[in-house]
This record gives structure tokens, sequence and C-alpha cells, in this order.
């Protein structure tokens, strides 16, 4: 992992924290997202919620104003579920220092904290599925359900890639 990574991820740490919105930030998210979306947004956990609000408006403030890439923002990591964060922890370290372990330790139809390394390593999928079912229009659940590619060759996964892994 890059010095630059690193720095990144300890900051996420800090400010995972601390995590918790405002009212007015309440009010962005019922203004945006519909009734079943807002449900899953309220589904996950405050750490995430922040982090969503924080792509969101890290978006705004580059001048996007493309509704489905700000969208995709707020609902981008519903898939994770409800982990811990010692799982969260533990899941980026492992991906950076040790991905075959990780491979092998992630188990979808297991329990407790392998089930939780198999919810953040297939979180975008999962996301996605939630999203459709939850109504949200195709192109978002795509962003979703790509949001973590590497090789984001399309303009707007690549957007919300470098500012997801910028907050």
């Amino acid at each position: 992992m890059s010095s630059a990574r690193t720095a990144y991820r300890i900051r996420q740490f800090f400010a995972s924290l601390g995590a918790g919105l405002s009212p007015q930030e309440r009010q962005i998210v019922a203004a945006r997202l519909s009734q079943e979306q807002e449900r899953l947004f309220y589904a996950m956990t405050a750490r995430d919620q922040r982090h969503c609000l924080d792509i969101f408006r890290a978006l705004a403030r580059t001048g996007c104003q493309d509704e489905e890439v700000l969208l995709a923002a707020l609902l981008h990591d519903v898939g994770k579920g409800p982990v811990r964060l010692w799982h969260r922890v533990t899941y980026v370290l492992l991906r950076a220092v040790w991905p075959r372990l990780l491979a092998r330790l992630t188990q979808p139809k297991g329990r407790g904290w392998r089930q939780a390394m198999a919810s953040l390593e297939n979180h975008a999928a999962r996301g996605a599925a939630l999203a459709e079912a939850a109504g949200t229009p195709a192109p978002v659940v795509e962003l979703i359900r790509h949001h973590q590619r590497a090789d984001a060759s399309d303009a707007r996964l690549a957007l919300l890639r470098a500012v997801d892994d910028s907050c």
C-alpha cells in the first residue's frame, strides 16, 4: 500500500469514529432519495452514511451536476451491511497485504467475521441489487455495481471512483 493510500485510510478511520449526519444533511438525503432509497441509505452504518454524503458533497463541489452520479454517490455502499469497524480494518489490511488469504477467508454463506469479509468484498454487486430492487434507475445501478473497478473507462464511473478514493 502506498504511503498516500495509507494516509488516506488512516484519515478515513479517524473520520469514521465521529460519523453522524446533521439535520441539514438529513434534508439533503430526503430531497435526493425516494422512500425506498432512503431506507437503504439509513440501513447503512453511520460511518457509511457519512462517507456517502461526503462523496456526494465532494462531487457537488467539483461542479458535478450529473444527477445519476450524485445519486450513485449516496447509494454506492449500501451493499456493505452492518459490518463492525474491526471487520473493515481487517478487510482493508488483508486486501492490501495478503489478498490471497482474504479470498480464502471470505465466505458469503459463512457466519460472523467471514460473512462480514464477504459482505465487504462483494458490496458493489449486492448494493446494485438492493438499489435496483428499490427502483433506482438502471444507469445508477450500473455505477454502483462497478464503482470499485480499477479500469474505470467510463468517465462518470472514473469520476465517482476518484472522489470515492479521495474521501
